[in-house]
C-alpha cells in the first residue's frame, strides 16, 4: 500500500493531506476496489511512518471527500 511513498518528502505540505492524496490515488487507480478495507489506524500509522493523530487526519479527509467509510468495530471501507 505504501511501496514508493514516503510521506515525509515531497513539496511543502501537511503529512496528512499526502497521505490522503496517496490513498486517494489508490482508489483512483483501481488500486483499493469498492468495498475494500483499508488496514486499521495503527497499521496505517506503522506502514506511513506517522502517528495515530495523523493517520486519522487523512481518514477525516478521506471520509469527507466520500472517498470511504468507516463502521464503528468493523473498520474502513472504499465507498
Amino acid at each position: 500500500m505504501t511501496e514508493g511513498f514516503d510521506a515525509h518528502t515531497g513539496p511543502p505540505g501537511y503529512v496528512y493531506a499526502r497521505i490522503a492524496d496517496h490513498v486517494a490515488q489508490q482508489i483512483a487507480a483501481g488500486e483499493l476496489g469498492k468495498g475494500a478495507r483499508l488496514p486499521g489506524e495503527a497499521a496505517l500509522a506503522e506502514a506511513y511512518g506517522v502517528g495515530l493523530g495523523t493517520v486519522r487526519r487523512a481518514l477525516d479527509v478521506l471520509r469527507d471527500r466520500g472517498l470511504v467509510v468507516t463502521l464503528p468495530a468493523k473498520g474502513t471501507y472504499v465507498l
